[in-house]
């Protein structure tokens, strides 16, 4: 029989993080983690700030990205330079994305022809199976919305 000692967290996932967005102003908004992290977010016409279209369209591209990290540096090395290039029009009546571009710009040549299609191949695998924004994307997800007023509705029906 093994014994466990309860306070020993090496095996258990890490605490799920926080994520919040509060209002700053008119159309502005400050997305924050329980992590320390922040962004700034508001309408196109404002600058400096991420709209919510192009955060969706950065997380793609920086899952693409880090799905692929170790796939392509242990061919690469450690110190290779990528970028991912996300792009696609909003269609405004249905106020949806209908098609997403992703460019990824990686330096292989360095590597024979061969070789360079086998790696493409195995990035594609890797962000395929792991790129979590992209599964979600491509599958479509439920989104549920509640709402926390302060108003007590325990003796009538909620909107």
């Amino acid at each position: 029989m093994t014994m466990t000692d309860p306070d020993d967290t090496s095996q258990s996932p890490p605490p799920a993080t926080d994520l919040r967005v509060e209002r700053s102003g008119t159309r502005r908004y400050v997305g924050h983690s329980s992590r320390g992290a922040r962004v700034e977010i508001g309408s196109a016409d404002v600058e400096g700030v991420f709209t919510p279209g192009e955060l969706l369209k950065i997380a793609l591209g920086a899952c693409t990205a880090m799905a692929s990290d170790f796939t392509i540096s242990r061919r690469l090395g450690d110190d290779y330079a990528a970028t991912v290039r996300v792009s696609g029009d909003a269609d405004r009546e249905a106020e949806r994305y209908p098609r997403l571009e992703e460019i990824y710009e990686l330096d292989l040549t360095g590597l024979d022809p061969a070789m360079a299609d086998r790696v493409l191949g195995m990035i594609r695998r890797s962000v395929d199976a792991t790129c979590t924004v992209g599964r979600t994307l491509t599958a479509g997800t439920e989104i549920g919305l509640r709402f926390d007023t302060g108003i007590d509705r325990t003796g009538g029906d909620a909107p």
